[in-house]
């Protein structure tokens, strides 16, 4: 696992132990960024159900302006923290122990780009998609990787599914505002 490219391009990235968590392949993060690449510089982006950070981390190198990393576990995110430190992004990054869930329902903050890869099967993804919209600004884009088998709503609140991508078993669905031209 390595940052493709940014400030911090090639930079390894560790870990978390055991198969509790389940990295996003490079080649799956490669095709995200390449989605995302004109939307990130500048913009908040969070990474929910956050893992190693290998995503938000990967938004960071490549220009945006901050990320929240939430995760519920605290040796996932000791993972993160160490990640941040090794390529040199702490500065521009949150890191909370909390339920996604509980967060998304009671945030203020708004977040232009969201990264939701939540534990497979447990119908924390189309939970965490409805309480999205009261968080993303306008413009935002929320990128959600799932099984293919998994059904996703093609509308939550203002926004709607734009582009699905397969990567074997793996799939990537781009959500949008239903008024906002792209993506």
């Amino acid at each position: 696992m390595r940052v493709i490219t940014g400030s911090s391009r090639g930079r390894r990235l560790v870990s978390p132990v055991g198969d509790a968590v389940r990295p996003t392949t490079d080649n799956v993060k490669e095709s995200v960024f390449s989605i995302l690449q004109f939307s990130i510089e500048g913009r908040l982006f969070l990474d929910a159900f956050a893992g190693s950070g290998q995503m938000g981390i990967e938004a960071l190198s490549r220009g945006a302006a901050g990320a929240v990393f939430l995760d519920n576990s605290k040796a996932s995110l000791a993972v993160v923290r160490k990640n941040l430190s090794l390529t040199g992004l702490s500065e521009r990054a949150k890191v909370v122990q909390t339920d996604t869930l509980s967060y998304l329902a009671s945030c203020r903050e708004r977040f232009d780009l969201v990264y939701l890869d939540p534990p497979f099967q447990q119908g924390l993804l189309t939970k965490a998609l409805t309480l999205l919209p009261a968080v993303m600004k306008p413009t935002g884009v929320i990128v959600c990787e799932h099984p293919v088998s998994e059904i996703l709503p093609e509308e939550v609140g203002t926004f709607a599914a734009k582009k699905h991508y397969k990567y074997g078993k793996i799939m990537i669905t781009v959500y949008s505002d239903k008024d906002v031209e792209g993506i």
